[in-house]
């Protein structure tokens, strides 16, 4: 989903103007920003927490040329859902499988590799945990 769908699910949902559903979810993101450059957390029972974790300063190589460069130590939000967001989604994956043992298909778009067992068939982890990976 992008802004502007979340934007127009807002409106719908509402019964607001698209220009003031946006004007909605801009607020909400830049509260969610502005607490976490607070160094506050985000409690938002029934859905996740976002956090800031602190990543120390690092020595890191240079990809093209091999060389060694400093990286320098940053603070990286993350997201973790929470327990009932983790039940609300397993509970329609498993209404939506199919009766033949296949897995079922979804429609989720996601930049995540997908990660093989040694065979090369998927192990259906699709790499992913329970954390989304840090936003830069």
């Amino acid at each position: 989903m992008t802004k502007a769908e979340l934007v127009e699910d807002v409106a719908r949902a509402a019964e607001l103007t698209k220009k003031d559903a946006e004007r909605l979810v801009e607020i909400v993101f830049e509260s969610i920003i502005e607490t976490l450059n607070q160094g506050e957390k985000i409690e938002l029972r029934g859905f996740g927490s976002f956090r800031v974790r602190e990543r120390g300063a690092r020595r890191g190589r240079n990809p093209k040329t091999g060389d060694p460069v400093d990286i320098p130590a940053k603070r990286v939000p993350y997201f973790k859902p929470g327990k009932e967001m983790k039940e609300l989604i397993n509970e329609e994956s498993a209404s939506g499988s199919s009766t033949t043992g296949a897995p079922a298909e979804t429609t989720e778009s996601s930049s995540a590799p997908t990660t093989s067992n040694t065979n090369g068939q998927d192990d259906g982890n699709n790499g992913n945990s329970s954390e989304m990976p840090p936003i830069h």
